[in-house]
């Protein structure tokens, strides 16, 4: 039976992606930090099973890698989606804000991976999938140091394509567009109506939309396809 972590998994993008492998008939386990009953609520929809971990952290990190593959045996699949937004003007931010905001996005998908890979390069099989950004394709504005972040996983990408794909790893990206998710509910619905305006296919992202794609990167039917990085925008980035 195919096994599958995916961190940041109690809501949003990363329910979707529990509730799809799970619905696939893969054994599934996902990370949460703070929504606890929503994770357990899940867990119980799904069979997967949820581990409290916060991604910065090397030591919860390292905890949790123990107890997945004690519960899993092994992995297939790695989906380091846990992630954190910051809006604002760059000379507004804290210096404090930018290392919360890379300690997450950027340091905690390294840690993950330090943590899983090696098993994977073992076994000469495996899948690594880091769920980036359209805005660390092109940036945005009031969104630089997020930006920055969602690049950094796009380049960590490629590279360790590079370095695990001859052990038969894979490693690749999804970048999502403007995703209907908890992230948006700072926007009013007339900027809601002008960003699905903005996108050729005239709708909002869901979180199934993201979820169906992470899937087929985790899964045997993408089984030549590394090092690449996968715009789920709606045709808003081209």
């Amino acid at each position: 039976m195919q096994t599958v972590l995916i961190t940041g998994g109690s809501r949003g993008i990363g329910e979707a992606m529990v509730r799809i492998f799970s619905e696939k008939g893969w054994r599934a386990a996902f990370t949460y930090l703070n929504s606890e009953e929503k994770a357990l609520a899940l867990s119980r929809d799904t069979g997967a099973l949820a581990l409290r971990c916060d991604a910065k952290s090397e030591a919860d990190t390292a905890a949790m890698a123990e107890q997945t593959l004690k519960a899993l045996g092994h992995l297939d699949a790695l989906i380091c989606n846990a992630g954190i937004a910051y809006t604002g003007l760059i000379q507004d931010m804290a210096v404090s804000q930018w290392d919360e905001l890379f300690a997450v996005n950027v340091r905690g998908p390294f840690l993950a991976t330090r943590a899983f890979l090696p098993g994977m390069i073992s076994r000469r099989s495996g899948s690594i999938l880091y769920i980036s950004s359209m805005w660390g394709q092109v940036g945005a504005s009031c969104e630089a140091a997020y930006s920055a972040c969602k690049a950094a996983l796009i380049g960590f990408g490629k590279a360790l394509a590079k370095e695990a794909g001859p052990s038969g790893v894979r490693v690749n990206c999804l970048c999502p567009g403007v995703i209907q998710t908890d992230m948006l509910r700072e926007y009013s619905n007339e900027d809601l109506r002008a960003l699905a305006d903005d996108t050729p296919l005239l709708r909002l992202g869901t979180p199934e939309d993201v979820a169906r794609a992470a899937y087929f990167l985790s899964s045997p039917e993408a089984a030549f396809i590394t090092g690449q990085t996968l715009g789920v925008n709606g045709g808003f980035v081209i």
